[in-house]
């Protein structure tokens, strides 16, 4: 019986050797160079990379596979994925991109990458989704992009490309998804194929961004053109000779294959043993969306020391967060949902899961995996090392003036991605120094969006229930349950005085001895011109005043009453980069000075005094105890 066994494992090893050793001499090029690894270093020679993040991409390797930020096909070991997403990469791309074939996802989004897209691109014929969003691209748009007849998803958007659209674009009918907004594009405007669209944001066509030609939905073509016409083949002798190179190698195998599966049928039925399997492997797959992750549960309780409270780092109204060593080494930060057996079905779940991990920007925290059983949710993300703003902002050494005024611009930023530039738009219901988190550059990074309407499921498609920490509601959805962009917008605006102050809101609230009225004791000490005494006296006289007067500023704009006379995130990103403080100032100052006020109507006081009163709502807060 020991020898049958240790035939079948050779035969077994055999046939992997067979199938590897046809794999890689089908990717060589003429001079035994991997035609693959040839590409991706020119697209890493091309790049600048500030975090040593492409190190592990070694030419003389045979083998992409294990490099960093690549996915590799199980099957055909080709590169199908190349996901570099906010890495601050900057430099260009490379034409050598091209040479990537059987790439399937490209997702490029988020950094400083400069320069044309290159035209080789087009011979992407197998590509599915292209994010080039967010970087500096110039020049105008290829038109090799109509050759890419598999894709279905296409962002372009806050680039710098010019030029008019190609007329070519109207050929993809397969698209699904387009977004070109905020470039330089001019016209004639095609008909878009594309079931979703968006081309506002380009001066010389959508000077408002109402035109209706610059954003919509189209109807999806229910029959696709099939008899487009392909590249070149190779023909006559030499393509039959490649051919049979090719497959010869291939037949061998699958007659190896064949007889090594009916050797271990044969033995496992003349000795009668049994295949026993662990139920809980049904589902260990690890492609959900991209490079989303399904953890096994038993895995996460290994990382964690079985959920040990002395590896928790935070804990609140969403569930207690664990720092947890995967068993390669990588550290990461696992939140155990609470009511996890409540929180929706699984496939509600899972398609809410998905959604959260597509918004990917280099100010929001990145999923990385999650895992759901009959009885438990829990989600995985990186670590953060420098824990919570929160946390930073009571920790030594103080955080510096320059650092906050980064946070806030970065945070903003992210707030800005998830409510104008993710689809569908998420709105984060919780917005505080708590969820704001650093990474090893202290960059904001900001963490549990998407968590309340994961959970919110079991009740309703219809979002009641007031999930949020006291002192950063905002009056409408604390009175009605109804959240909006401007919601978020207000705890924006108290987690700027957080930053100033370097306290909680109802800490800075109460100091002042104005329970109640904190943000009219904001507003009169800015009439009195004593912001000092907002400040946080660990920065001593470490600060820019005029800078502070602006950001106090933007943060009583974001916590007025009334959600329509707050700014939207797009022009608070403006606002603290310097641009239209001013007028939407002055205009909000005018508004407040001709706004009649009768006996009748209940002081800012009265309106606010709900914010502040820790027995007015019973909601947990998150408090993090460290770094996550």
């Amino acid at each position: 019986m020991e020898v049958r066994r240790k035939s079948v494992i050779h035969l077994y090893i055999l046939l992997l050797v067979c199938v590897f050793t046809t794999a890689t001499n089908a990717l060589l090029t003429p001079k035994g160079v991997n035609f693959e690894v040839q590409a991706l270093m020119g697209i890493k020679n091309s790049l600048e990379d500030p975090h040593g993040l492409l190190d592990n991409w070694d030419g003389d390797s045979v083998d992409p596979c294990s490099w960093a930020m690549i996915t590799c096909s199980p099957e055909t070991l080709l590169v199908t994925g190349l996901g570099l997403p906010s890495q601050n990469l900057s430099g260009s791309l490379s034409p050598s991109i091209g040479n990537l074939t059987n790439l399937q996802i490209v997702l490029l989004q988020n950094n400083n990458i400069s320069g044309p897209i290159p035209f080789e691109i087009g011979r992407l014929s197998k590509l599915q989704t292209l994010d080039l969003s967010n970087n500096f691209f110039t020049a105008s748009l290829p038109t090799s992009l109509s050759h890419l007849k598999s894709l279905q998803y296409l962002r372009l958007n806050n680039n710098s490309l010019s030029g008019t659209f190609p007329q070519s674009l109207t050929n993809m009918t397969q698209l699904a998804f387009l977004d070109l907004s905020y470039n330089n594009l001019s016209g004639p405007i095609p008909k878009f194929p594309a079931r979703t669209f968006n081309i506002v944001g380009n001066p010389l066509i959508c000077a408002t961004g109402s035109e209706q030609e610059c954003f919509g939905t189209a109807p999806m073509p229910l029959i696709y053109n099939l008899t487009s016409s392909q590249s070149a083949q190779p023909t006559g002798k030499s393509r039959s000779h490649k051919m049979a190179l090719a497959l010869g190698p291939s037949l061998a195998c699958l007659c190896l294959l064949i007889v090594a599966f009916g050797l271990l049928l044969w033995w496992r039925q003349r000795y009668n043993k049994q295949i026993f399997f662990d139920v809980n492997d049904q589902h260990h797959e690890e492609v959900c969306l991209g490079n989303l992750k399904r953890f096994h549960f038993r895995e996460l309780q290994v990382a964690t020391d079985n959920f040990n409270n002395k590896n928790m780092i935070g804990k609140g109204g969403f569930g207690h967060v664990y720092k947890g060593y995967l068993q390669d080494g990588t550290l990461v930060a696992v939140k155990r949902l609470k009511d996890g057996n409540a929180a929706g079905g699984e496939i509600q779940f899972q398609t809410e899961v998905e959604m959260i991990s597509l918004a990917v920007h280099r100010n929001l925290l990145r999923l990385w995996g999650f895992c759901m059983t009959s009885s438990e949710r829990l989600l995985v993300y990186p670590y953060m090392s420098n824990g919570s703003v929160a946390s930073r902002l009571k920790g030594k050494p103080a955080l510096d003036w320059a650092t906050r005024k980064r946070i806030a611009l970065g945070a903003a930023r992210g707030l800005l991605y998830l409510h104008e530039q993710c689809d569908p738009k998420i709105i984060h219901r919780d917005v505080k120094a708590a969820n704001i988190l650093l990474d090893d550059y202290c960059e904001a990074v900001v963490g549990d969006f998407g968590l309340a309407k994961l959970l919110d499921h079991q009740d309703s498609h219809v979002t009641t229930a007031v999930r949020g920490t006291v002192g950063h509601i905002a009056p409408e959805y604390l009175s009605t349950g109804q959240s909006s962009e401007k919601t978020d917008v207000f705890g924006f605006g108290i987690l700027l005085l957080e930053l100033i102050t370097g306290q909680r809101a109802l800490e800075f609230g109460k100091a002042a001895n104005q329970k109640g009225a904190m943000l009219d004791w904001v507003k009169k000490i800015h009439l009195e011109k004593k912001l000092d005494m907002l400040v946080d006296k660990d920065l001593k006289s470490d600060y820019d005043r005029i800078e502070l007067e602006e950001i106090v500023q933007v943060a009583l704009l974001c916590t007025q009453y009334l959600p329509g006379q707050r700014p939207k995130m797009s022009e608070v990103v403006r606002m603290l980069e310097g641009d239209g403080l001013a007028e939407k100032w002055e205009a909000s100052q005018r508004a407040e000075s001709t706004k009649c006020r009768s006996a009748h109507e209940f002081s800012s006081s009265e309106r606010y005094s709900d914010l502040t009163d820790d027995s007015s709502l019973l909601v947990q807060a998150m408090e993090l105890s460290g770094p996550r």
